[in-house]
């Protein structure tokens, strides 16, 4: 790969230094800041149509290019190393006008190890590189425990982690609601249970169909053998599994495996939908939602299509998309590669294919309208709540913070952020005070105020509002730490203290400076319950922050000084046995057969903890 600059002045003069090879632009803003990162199969021309056009036809174009400081390029071999990229790039940099998706907050999956003597199911939200198998992701939490719950009733896999699994001596409660065969203190033949697993994993497959026909034919087999209970455990499978496939919608009727991604754009937002469809029946749907991007419906297909399909996810031979892709051909040899057999993009006019994918582009639309309808609200209620509270500008941006302590002991504190009235869980942040002793709010948020808005931490942009968990008081340290940094009359300061319900009190008072008594808000609550739910939100941040490293303290405490052990080995034990309670149960034998648990180790753990 090479690198060329391309500043934006004078771009015509600039174009005919510009590689036509593939590869990857970034465009960057005035203060250096990547704004867009794009991929092109001829660099120059791409860059051309940027900047040499006399007028964009598209709107968002125009205000891209008219913030363009800046173009770099990055020469690649192939365009698919271009795609490659460009992914790698949006990641690092998460510039402002592409589709970018989070990969903080991933969808959960199913984990299976066959590696395991009795293979269970486990929740994850992140697909390991290693040898287990990965089924998902789901559309939530709730439909993956679900999935868990049916695979239990119908397959009756053991539930309990490898700690609890060594150390049960009897059945538990799922064995007694026969919702699990108990191999972990009963005789259990590998052979049957194996088979209970290939079962639940055709089931996650989506050949319920097979799967069915397979348990029919073994539960006549065996009530012609006079295996007659062996025949009623089949049949209440059987039953089980066809109430859970009456409960599915049937999309297609060639019973196969397919993708359907639709996107839908207005107003500067677009939505991408996502079914699954499994064996002809509808598995489930995922949303991507962007309030604010510059893509166009393709560029979002693309996206999503890229970050659906993470390495070991399943990737179906065949993916419809509501829109034809300019880079299809490229983006199907990627895909073949992922998932190791030829995938196809499709874009069918008639038929039932392109009835599933109307369906989707209708839910793609509805979700639209629903995500503007949100958007005005939420513009509606900022709105409402400057001018209320007389703040001098909109409160798009809202800081919060809290402190949490013991008693003094390891204090710390929490920031979150709310931006245009959502959540913005990237942006928070965590402090630990060097305020220790006894107890002082105030000195606790002076310095977390202080530290904050210090000049040497630039990275954040500045909040429009800044909420305290207090009172008038925190209202007086808050405005002489803004007055410190030279932020006075920069930020406006909200402050919301808790009901006092010994003088009667029934709601949370909200306090603005220059003003004595609380603000009242007549008719308009919903505002005091925003506050409410921003302050909740900074209040569980700061306490959960200061739970965890309390609880990382004591297990500190506990394990370190133990020659040997090391952190890798630490983390080793509290995953296997789940905790220093089970680790102070364990025999030394248990602890010796752990890999790199030396059988001195073993007695020093157990000397150590008592």
């Amino acid at each position: 790969m090479t690198t060329d600059a391309a500043p934006h002045p004078g771009p015509a003069s600039k174009l005919a230094s510009i590689s036509s090879a593939p590869g990857v632009y970034l465009m960057r803003d005035a203060q250096g800041e990547v704004i867009y990162v794009g991929k092109a199969r001829n660099l120059r021309k791409r860059l051309a149509a940027y900047f040499t056009s006399s007028g964009h036809a598209d709107a968002k174009v125009g205000v891209l290019v008219r913030r363009i400081a800046d173009v770099e390029t990055i020469v690649t071999r192939t365009e698919k190393e271009a795609l490659i990229l460009e992914s790698n790039l949006i990641k690092r940099h998460r510039p402002r006008y592409n589709v970018v998706l989070k990969d903080d907050k991933r969808y959960p999956s199913l984990r299976l190890d066959p590696t395991e003597a009795y293979p269970r199911f486990s929740i994850v939200r992140k697909v390991g590189e290693d040898d287990a198998q990965y089924f998902g992701p789901f559309a939530s939490a709730r439909a993956v425990r679900e999935t868990l719950n049916i695979l239990a009733k119908t397959f009756k896999l053991r539930h309990c982690r490898a700690g609890e699994f060594g150390r049960r001596t009897r059945p538990c409660l799922h064995c007694q609601m026969s919702g699990c065969l108990a191999p972990c203190c009963r005789e259990v033949d590998p052979g049957l249970y194996r088979e209970q697993v290939q079962e639940a994993v055709m089931f996650l497959k989506g050949r319920t169909p097979e799967l069915m026909r397979k348990i029919r034919s073994q539960m006549q087999a065996a009530s012609e053998d006079c295996e007659f209970e062996k025949a009623a455990r089949l049949r209440d499978k059987l039953f089980a599994l066809e109430r859970t496939v009456e409960k599915q919608v049937a999309v297609t009727t060639d019973f196969s495996d397919r993708d359907v991604f639709a996107a839908a754009a207005a107003d500067g937002a677009g939505v991408v939908v996502h079914f699954s469809v499994r064996g002809g029946f509808l598995g489930g749907a995922r949303r991507f939602s962007f309030a604010e991007t510059m893509a166009t419906e393709e560029e979002m297909l693309e996206a999503v299509i890229r970050h659906a399909y993470a390495p070991s996810a399943f990737v179906p031979a065949e993916i419809i998309v509501s829109h034809p892709l300019e880079a299809g051909a490229l983006l199907c040899e990627w895909l073949a590669e992922q998932g190791g057999h030829a995938v196809r993009l499709t874009h069918p006019r008639r038929g039932e294919k392109a009835r599933l994918l109307e369906m989707a582009l209708r839910n793609a639309r509805d979700e639209l309208q629903n995500l503007a309808a949100g958007h005005s609200a939420d513009e509606a209620l900022l709105a409402r709540l400057q001018k209320r509270l007389g703040l001098g500008r909109l409160p798009r941006r809202i800081e919060c913070f809290d402190n949490s302590t013991l008693m003094g002991a390891e204090p710390v504190a929490g920031m979150v952020v709310f931006v245009d009235a959502r959540p913005a869980p990237g942006a928070y942040r965590r402090f630990v005070l060097h305020t220790t002793g006894i107890p002082d709010d105030y000195a606790a948020m002076a310095e977390v105020l202080t530290r904050r808005f210090a000049p040497k931490t630039p990275a954040d942009p500045l909040p429009d509002l800044v909420l305290l968990d207090g009172g008038r008081g925190q209202l007086g340290v808050a405005a002489a730490a803004l007055k410190d940094a030279g932020l006075a009359g920069a930020i406006d300061l909200v402050a919301i203290a808790k009901k006092d319900e010994r003088r009667g009190e029934i709601r949370d008072k909200i306090f603005v400076p220059g003003r004595v008594n609380p603000v009242g808000f007549g008719r308009e609550e919903d505002l005091r319950l925003f506050l409410q739910r921003v302050r909740d939100e900074a209040h569980r941040f700061a306490v959960d922050f200061h739970r965890r490293r309390r609880r990382s303290l004591t297990l500190r405490s506990v394990l370190d000084g133990i020659r040997g052990l090391g952190p890798g080995r630490k983390r080793q034990l509290l995953r296997h046995f789940g905790g220093i309670a089970a680790i102070r149960a364990a025999t030394l034998a248990e602890l010796s057969a752990l890999p790199g648990i030396h059988p001195s180790i073993a007695a020093e753990i157990k000397r150590k903890l008592g």
